[in-house]
């Protein structure tokens, strides 16, 4: 990508690097709409020096769907990027991409130091990523968009090739004797889910089904997944694309009476403690903390040094990799202080 033609030299002026200081203290940061506040279930993980930079205003701003407990960890992973940092973080989500093409504006016009965003449907927030860009606001993507971030004009990209994620998946269900698999999807329109599965099938020498559920409706879940197996006995691998339909999907295996196992991509607590049971046989983590952390920390980088992560050429990729029975205990700590 030519940083040139998207006049990043001239769009955003870079201030005068300054030093962190050593202090040991925390600074609180603003979260609002999304979800339960990121460090109700500890800490964020995090102990460093806050730097005394000037204090900047960064929005993050997300498709989470309600309830859905992933973003908590990428929260705060930009919120102790934020302490850290000095910065002021303004946390907004929706999974409609209207209302989050709506959100990026919101921030826009209220004149944010800068902006990251998640990708999910990247042609919705084509025009409003122009806005930010006229408006002089750096903006880097995260989770969501490796294969959109340069196309519309972000600086850095911090997250899981999900197509290649999604081909270690199909490999791995090789290697384990899967012969038929179901990719369950959760939000119709999301190019990162679409990614998964279709790597998943390039690589997986069985046969694949989708199946789309409505993943804000959990109970519609379990029950299309358990109709889905009753119909079906030749279904021996459940794949689900988020932590906490993994955990839906193992009532769904228990309460049809399939024999299917249930694999998964994303991670959280609950599911590193199911994988020790063996209620869940592996999980790819992408590790969403280091995404928010990395996208915030970027932001303050740029703007008080000039850096970009990548050399604005390259995405930052933090998956994926693969967590059983043989190493989970190795991340279950970090899980229980809801980092993993």
């Amino acid at each position: 990508m030519d940083r040139s033609s998207h006049g990043r030299s001239r769009r955003f002026a870079p201030a005068v690097a300054l030093a962190a200081a050593a202090a040991l203290t925390l600074a609180g940061c603003s979260s609002s709409s999304g979800g339960k506040k990121a460090d109700e279930d500890g800490d964020s993980g995090a102990s460093a020096g806050k730097a005394n930079t000037p204090r900047m205003t960064v929005a993050l701003v997300t498709h989470q769907a309600p309830g859905d407990t992933f973003w908590d960890i990428v929260r705060k992973g930009a919120e102790a990027a934020a302490a850290k940092d000095n910065i002021k973080l303004v946390y907004s989500a929706d999974p409609n991409a209207g209302n989050q093409a709506n959100l990026v504006q919101n921030a826009v016009d209220q004149k944010v130091d800068g902006i990251a965003v998640t990708l999910a449907k990247p042609d919705a927030l084509r025009s409003v990523l122009g806005k930010a860009e006229k408006a002089g606001i750096p903006v880097v993507g995260l989770n969501s968009g490796l294969a959109d971030w340069q196309k519309l004009g972000l600086m850095e990209f911090f997250g899981q090739d999900e197509s290649v994620a999604g081909e270690a998946f199909g490999k791995k269900l090789n290697e384990v004797g899967s012969k038929k698999a179901l990719c369950v999807i959760h939000e119709q329109g999301n190019v990162g889910l679409t990614q998964r599965c279709d790597g998943l099938k390039k690589t997986f020498e069985g046969s694949v089904e989708n199946l789309y559920v409505n993943g804000a409706d959990k109970p519609s879940v379990k029950a299309t997944v358990t109709a889905k197996l009753q119909q079906d006995s030749a279904i021996d691998r459940v794949v689900t694309l988020g932590a906490p339909f993994a955990m839906t999907a193992v009532q769904s295996v228990d309460e049809s009476g399939s024999k299917a196992q249930v694999a998964t991509f994303d991670l959280n607590k609950e599911l590193t403690g199911a994988i020790e049971k063996g209620d869940i046989e592996f999980a790819v983590d992408q590790q969403p903390y280091l995404q928010g952390y990395l996208a915030v920390d970027g932001l303050w980088l740029y703007k008080n040094n000039g850096n970009y992560s990548g050399g604005g050429e390259q995405p930052v990729l933090t998956g994926p990799a693969f967590v059983d029975k043989s190493n989970v205990k190795a991340v279950a700590e970090f899980a229980s202080k809801g980092t993993r």
